[in-house]
């Protein structure tokens, strides 16, 4: 079944409250998160969706800042989370300080339509809460290594969907990216996976796609713009 196919099949899910919808962004350390929202953000733009965006980091504020001075959305829109432990722990075992951030955000813009929440990086076994978000996303990377899916962590197989980003870069370090990606859909079902290029000289790849799911999925009004 391809993409299109699923994502014409696929049941919407459903919204838990009022405000913006809020999607989870997963993915171990340099997998390319920050990039993907980046270049997410001029597509979301172009079919009307108003956003905002909460980056998680360690110690620091580095993706917030990075987001803020891109020129591609309002910097009151980005908010950042010190995590201060392991990155897992503020979007799964106690993701108060998210939720509260993704309130005040929704409270101070209530036109927004979606929130994206960025882990800080981690390793496969990380999950997003459900109490935080209402669907999200796994990124891993072909530099990683072609075995990633096959060791089936967590984050890799219970996500809505899974990315695998730099396709690009699949010849430069011995990686079959049909290979790949079609493991990854063997192991995943009928979750959808969507190959990615998200940055560098290289023609852009699955950012469509993955707005189309959003807006199907999650949004409700497919890939049309919205009234």
């Amino acid at each position: 079944m391809t993409i299109q196919e699923k994502i014409s099949a696929a049941e919407p899910t459903s919204r838990k409250s009022q405000f913006a919808a809020r999607i989870g962004i997963g993915g171990p350390v340099g997998s390319g998160k920050t990039a993907l929202i980046e270049a997410l953000i001029p597509l979301f733009h172009q079919r009307g969706v108003e956003l905002a965006v909460i980056t998680n980091d360690l110690v620091t504020k580095e993706d917030a800042r990075r987001v803020q001075a891109s020129g591609l959305i309002d910097p009151e829109r980005v908010v950042a989370i010190e995590a201060g432990a392991c990155p897992h722990t503020v979007i799964r075992e106690d993701p108060t300080l998210n939720i509260a951030a993704a309130d005040d955000l929704a409270a101070k813009f209530p036109e927004l339509d979606l929130i994206l929440i960025e882990s800080g990086g981690d390793n496969l076994a990380s999950t997003f809460s459900l109490d935080l978000v209402d669907w999200w996303m796994f990124v891993i990377d072909v530099a990683q290594g072609d075995d990633i899916p096959r060791k089936r962590g967590p984050g890799t197989l219970q996500c809505d969907l899974l990315v695998i980003n730099k396709l690009d870069l699949a010849p430069h370090v011995l990686v079959d990216s049909t290979n790949i990606l079609a493991e990854a859909s063997a192991i995943r079902g009928e979750r959808p996976t969507i190959g990615c290029i998200s940055r560098g000289l290289a023609e852009k790849q699955g950012l469509e796609e993955i707005v189309d799911l959003i807006c199907h999925q999650v949004l409700f009004f497919g890939s049309e713009v919205p009234a």
